[in-house]
């Protein structure tokens, strides 16, 4: 385990060594929501990591309580729950920061094109980041494409392409993601893998046959890549949206509009029989569904910072949001190979001084755990510290 750890440190070292200051979005003023968002996306991914969830659902809380900690799990297949609406909105940040980015750089003088070879250079890292991340948790290397970095490192790719072409012309595009999708999964069967929407039996299991010659057990399919880029693009669409010169009000009813119907489209699709709602492969009600539901938060979350300037305690957040991809990567490698265990090892042996029970002291060693990891993100941010790939 040490020699793993020394690894896992000099090669966390190697990657960030690269990494570069943030840059603010087209005007002095960073959308605050931005990074609340990206701030309580992380840190609920850390909850996880430190196994803060499980060991929750460890304790059996009876009635409410159980369904309440369900929450934090992904649905097994078919349905939706809280914890399936993190990696779009950790999309749709991603592609609203694009679009943010892009108009900045626009301003001052640089080109698509030339921006573009930062982005794809952006988008490799992610794509090797994300590769390598499988590596670690297989403890050796692999060839394995259903990380979100993976993923995201394409569709990033795919937004940018179309980012300088007319809301109604990426509303388009996303529609044609879906039904490509629809039309994947439906009329190419092939033998063995002719099942649309059942675990391992679908289109998207059938290619990552071809890709990586396995399927996940758990029925993460790569090819996702096609439906999610829709949160991406979502998040163009959201990041233009907000930093445009319209009032304020009406950014939040287009919002609310947006994620009516999304929320509607996605929701009839599945309780009309037609396409069930499925994280795991990222059925188009799923993505309509899901973008809803983040289009909702980000509109509620936006009314209350930035309109209404309700911001005290908006900094917990922030800090983390500013590191997202770095406390990403941390809690990924060091934090759950390394940090989770010493950390363990001292909330363990002196609660156990105290008689706690072994299922609250694995709860506090999660909670220690999470606070170590957001204190790392407070350091980096009172030192203006900030990394991205």
């Amino acid at each position: 385990m040490k020699a793993f750890a020394d690894i896992a440190v000099e090669s966390f070292l190697l990657i960030f060594s690269t990494m570069i200051l943030t840059g603010n979005n087209s005007s002095n003023k960073r959308l605050l929501v931005l990074d609340i968002m990206r701030g309580l996306i992380m840190i609920l991914l850390a909850g996880e990591s430190c196994r803060l969830y499980e060991s929750i659902h460890e304790l059996d809380l009876p009635g409410a309580g159980q369904l309440f900690v369900n929450q934090f799990f992904h649905h097994p297949w078919h349905g939706l729950r809280f914890w399936d609406l993190v990696q779009p909105a950790f999309m749709t940040m991603a592609g609203a920061a694009l679009y943010i980015s892009y108009f900045s750089k626009f301003q001052k003088g640089i080109s698509w094109s030339q921006n573009f070879k930062h982005v794809a250079l952006r988008c490799l890292k992610l794509f090797i980041a994300g590769t390598a991340l499988h590596c670690v948790y297989s403890g050796k290397l692999v060839w394995e494409l259903w990380n979100v970095l993976t993923q995201l490192s394409v569709t990033t790719l795919i937004a940018y392409l179309i980012i300088r072409r007319s809301t109604i012309f990426q509303v388009v595009a996303c529609i044609a993601l879906l039904l490509l999708t629809e039309f994947l999964y439906r009329f190419v069967l092939m033998p063995g893998f002719d099942q649309p929407f059942v675990m391992g039996k679908n289109f998207g299991s059938w290619m990552d046959v071809i890709l990586m010659g396995k399927i996940n057990s758990d029925g993460w399919v790569a090819i996702n890549i096609l439906p999610t880029a829709v949160h991406t693009i979502a998040g163009v669409l959201t990041g233009k949206l907000l930093i445009s010169e319209i009032a304020p009000a009406k950014k939040i009813y287009t919002l609310l509009i947006a994620a009516g119907l999304c929320l509607l489209a996605g929701f009839a699709l599945d309780l009309g029989g037609i396409t069930p709602i499925i994280k795991r492969i990222s059925t188009s009600s799923f993505v309509l569904a899901s973008a809803g539901w983040v289009l909702l938060i980000m509109a509620i979350l936006y009314w209350i910072t930035d309109v209404r300037g309700w911001k005290k305690h908006a900094w917990i957040f922030v800090v983390v949001g500013m590191n997202a991809i770095f406390i990403y990567l941390f809690f990924e490698t060091l934090g759950h190979q390394w940090l989770n265990g010493v950390v363990a090892v001292f909330v363990k042996g002196f609660g156990g001084l105290v008689g706690l029970s072994e299922k609250l002291l694995n709860i506090l060693s999660a909670v220690v755990t999470l606070f170590c990891e957001w204190f790392l993100c407070y350091w980096l941010y009172k030192r203006k510290i900030y990394f991205k790939l």
